[in-house]
């Protein structure tokens, strides 16, 4: 009883704070899918905005990088966002279509980017709405501006995976500690100290386990707050 109790808690902290993505590669490898052994709303919490936040920052540097390329080739500039635009991959492929179609109609470029922006990792489109206003207010050199804006992109997106790197240990650390408890446990019980009756046949018991527990879930909630804070202030 108490090696299942103590399984469950393990199970309990693994869904709370979500899977790694290689816990869920093996999931998918076995045949099963995150959805049916993640709760829905954790799973979209922790992984889709992230990925989708990542892909959109990686498509607004491919969108700068191919109106250059078009610009530099002799093409206006609304033809030019409106193939560097069919050449890229985005999440949301339809997000971009009035950005399109702006360029091709001649209508207002940079508030269509603004509004096409999405509200995570929207910031490369933000920033190249603002090169489009500058361009057309003062007649700056589009292609100069737009290929600034994509190398400040590039530097910040190198940034910003270098803090998720060096996070990466202080994370799995405190992973790792928080589940030292239960090893503990279980190496008490194969040396016959006998510790799950303790724990789970008497109120003292009850009282340590849950306030173990508090403390243990505690900590975990603190360190992936300061986690968190961290990757803010880094990006």
């Amino acid at each position: 009883m108490g090696l299942i109790a103590v399984m469950l808690g393990g199970l309990a902290g693994w869904l709370w704070f979500g899977p790694t993505a290689a816990s869920a590669r093996v999931l998918v490898l076995l045949g099963g899918s995150p959805d049916r052994w993640i709760p829905r709303r954790l799973w979209f919490r922790r992984t889709r905005p992230g990925k989708e936040a990542a892909a959109w920052r990686s498509a607004s540097i491919e969108l700068c990088q191919g109106i250059v390329a078009e610009l530099t080739a002799g093409r206006t500039p609304g033809d030019a966002l409106a193939r560097a635009i069919s050449s890229i991959e985005v999440p949301d492929p339809a997000a971009l279509n009035p950005v399109a179609a702006a360029a091709r109609d001649g209508g207002d470029i940079a508030a269509a980017l603004r509004r096409a922006a999405p509200p995570a990792g929207g910031e490369g489109l933000i920033r190249l709405a603002s090169c489009w206003q500058v361009s057309v207010t003062v007649g700056g050199g589009l292609a100069s501006l737009i290929e600034r804006t994509g190398s400040s992109l590039r530097e910040a997106e190198a940034h910003r995976q270098d803090v998720f790197a060096q996070l990466a240990g202080p994370r799995a650390t405190a992973r790792l500690l928080a589940f030292l408890p239960a090893l503990g446990l279980l190496m008490a019980g194969g040396l016959g100290m006998q510790p799950f009756p303790f724990l789970f046949g008497t109120p003292a018991g009850f009282a340590c386990l849950a306030i173990g527990l508090t403390l243990d879930a505690t900590g975990l909630w603190w360190t992936n707050r300061l986690v968190r804070q961290a990757e803010a202030a880094g990006t």
